[in-house]
């Protein structure tokens, strides 16, 4: 009784340090985590660099190897420290951390592979957590909302834009005619798009007064319209009222975080949080 007491209490204790952000040990893990994350995409970096990698390449090889093992066994820790060590593992942060290991080991069998360990600038997304920006991370959540409930909205738009485009890039053709450029309709609408959209390649342009009147006026336009979405996420978004009042302690059950501060129990599982 007293060993499976124990047991359990040393995988709590990793689990908050590993999975948590309001401990010092768990701050501190979290650091040492984002620093190894930023030294592995440097080193990728510098090796992609012909005449460091022809100097250096021992040395950019062995730090390799050495973030490597850290993540192999940071990888394995967090399987061992949950309850229900699939749920991480097929979680979207299980599956980036997996691609963001096996890349070095793979480089045994296939030529090249290692440079896949880029894969772990994802991992950067736990800086969230690192630096308590749950209200932060509440916000993009509201923003997602807004997106979805926007979408029927933004969708009729682009409809409305593409039928612009193809209306414009008709008319331009029969303004401008092939020996301006715009050799069919096609290309035509392309130029409409591109012109809409403020890109302007100016691969192809107007040359007639009328040509270039309309080609000022989807410039004009293309302004107007780059507001047009943005009105309508902003509306959706001051009728998202969603609560803002969590911390970063993560269930060790089903891995779900942004708990109230107070919280005992998960609101997701209902399994015990301390």
């Amino acid at each position: 009784m007293s060993n499976s007491k124990e047991n359990n209490n040393w995988k709590h204790k990793l689990h908050e340090i590993i999975y948590e952000a309001d401990t010092r040990e768990g701050k501190i893990f979290d650091v040492v985590l984002l620093i190894a994350i930023l030294a592995s995409i440097i080193l990728v970096m510098l090796e992609s660099v012909a005449s460091i990698d022809t100097k250096y390449h021992e040395l950019l090889y062995i730090g390799e190897w050495i973030i490597t093992i850290f993540f192999s066994l940071e990888y394995i820790l967090r399987i061992i420290s949950i309850n229900k060590p699939f749920k991480y593992i097929f979680s979207f942060y299980g599956i980036i951390d997996f691609l963001s290991t096996i890349p070095m080991y793979l480089s045994f069998i296939l030529v090249g592979s290692h440079s896949l360990v880029a894969l772990r600038a994802l991992r950067l997304l736990r800086v969230f957590r690192i630096l308590k920006l749950a209200r932060y991370t509440g916000a993009s959540e509201k923003l997602t909302l807004a997106m979805k409930a926007s979408k029927a909205k933004i969708s009729v738009f682009l409809f409305f834009v593409v039928i612009v485009c193809i209306i414009l890039g008709t008319i331009m053709y029969m303004v401008e005619g092939e020996e301006h450029g715009f050799t069919n309709i096609p290309k035509s609408i392309y130029w409409a798009i591109v012109t809409l959209t403020t890109v302007g390649f100016g691969d192809i342009a107007p040359q007639t007064p009328l040509g270039q009147l309309i080609a000022s006026i989807i410039m004009i336009l293309g302004y107007a319209i780059i507001a047009i979405p943005t009105g309508i996420v902003s509306s959706e978004l001051t009728k998202s009222n969603l609560n803002e009042d969590n911390n970063t302690q993560a269930c060790p059950n089903c891995l779900k975080d942004k708990h109230a501060k107070n919280a005992t129990f998960c609101y997701n599982c209902g399994n015990t949080l301390n």
